[in-house]
């Protein structure tokens, strides 16, 4: 199964959605699955994973309803305030949406220590019995409370979107390397190679740019911990839909047929639990 591991959709509201500045305005409009479907078959990709962008109950309603129209949507990531006391009652809401496989906060916007208190550990451990995954969404600043959080999380399936978002504009590496490297000694944890394009030169990156990222991700998580993701349509700001499909395709030519299909889909579908 070939899987888009990480997309967005919305319909755009320049209040809700205003992380999406003038420099994006080539997003600034909605962005539904009528929009996306045509490029997955374009692809040959069998289906993919629809990422909350909103933190709200009604982005997880949004996406749970898209993915019951929708039979190429295979899993929605959505929303939940972990650290809150109603917890349990918020995650009962959407229990019955088998379609549900995991949640993500917007912790890159956070304070560092945020992922660190204890009713927000609480709520990981809420959402790990229930069976839900969680993607982990940071800069590399973050990544050394992020390893303090995993620790106090042990087994709970963890993602790491973009690579933690290395500063591949400038080629900088060698610490977030460093840094990356404990994290993927754990093998709950996977990495998405997925928002690169939009940690680049927007106007000007070149394919050889991202070439040392997927590297040493290759070699610190191998090929069975590894998921492609097109990160569209925030991805349209540096680059078309096919040019990220390319980087990835291109990158795992190197690789056996086996893992060049884990990498491209089959990842995805053992981490999000995701069937034909």
């Amino acid at each position: 199964m070939r899987l888009d591991s990480h997309q967005h959709f919305w319909k755009y509201n320049p209040d809700k959605h205003s992380w999406i500045n003038e420099d994006m305005k080539v997003i600034q409009k909605n962005f539904l699955p009528e929009d996306l479907l045509p490029l997955l078959s374009q692809h040959n990709i069998d289906g993919c994973v629809a990422v909350q962008a909103d933190e709200s109950f009604h982005e997880t309603a949004f996406l749970l309803d898209l993915a019951e129209e929708y039979e190429k949507i295979k899993a929605v990531v959505g929303w939940a305030d972990l650290a809150s006391d109603e917890l349990d009652k918020d995650l009962d809401q959407f229990a019955k949406h088998p379609k549900l496989k995991g949640y993500r906060e917007i912790l890159q916007s956070k304070p560092i220590e945020y992922m660190l208190r204890e009713n927000f550990i609480r709520g990981i451990e809420k959402i790990g019995k229930r069976g839900y995954t969680y993607d982990i969404l940071v800069f590399p600043n973050q990544l050394e409370a992020t390893l303090k959080f995993i620790k106090l999380s042990p087994e709970q399936p963890f993602a790491i979107d973009h690579l933690a978002k290395p500063n591949i504009k400038l080629g900088i590496w060698r610490e977030w390397k460093k840094e990356m490297a404990p994290l993927a000694e754990r093998e709950y944890i996977y990495c998405k190679l997925s928002g690169m394009v939009t940690e680049a030169d927007w106007r000007g990156w070149k394919p050889n740019d991202f070439q040392t990222y997927m590297d040493i991700m290759l070699e610190t998580f191998g090929p069975g911990r590894l998921m492609f993701g097109s990160d569209w349509p925030v991805c349209l700001v540096a680059a078309e839909y096919e040019q990220v499909f390319d980087l990835v395709d291109r990158f795992t030519e190197k690789l056996s047929p086996t893992e060049k299909k884990q990498i491209m889909g089959e990842n995805a579908a053992t981490f999000y639990g995701i069937k034909e």
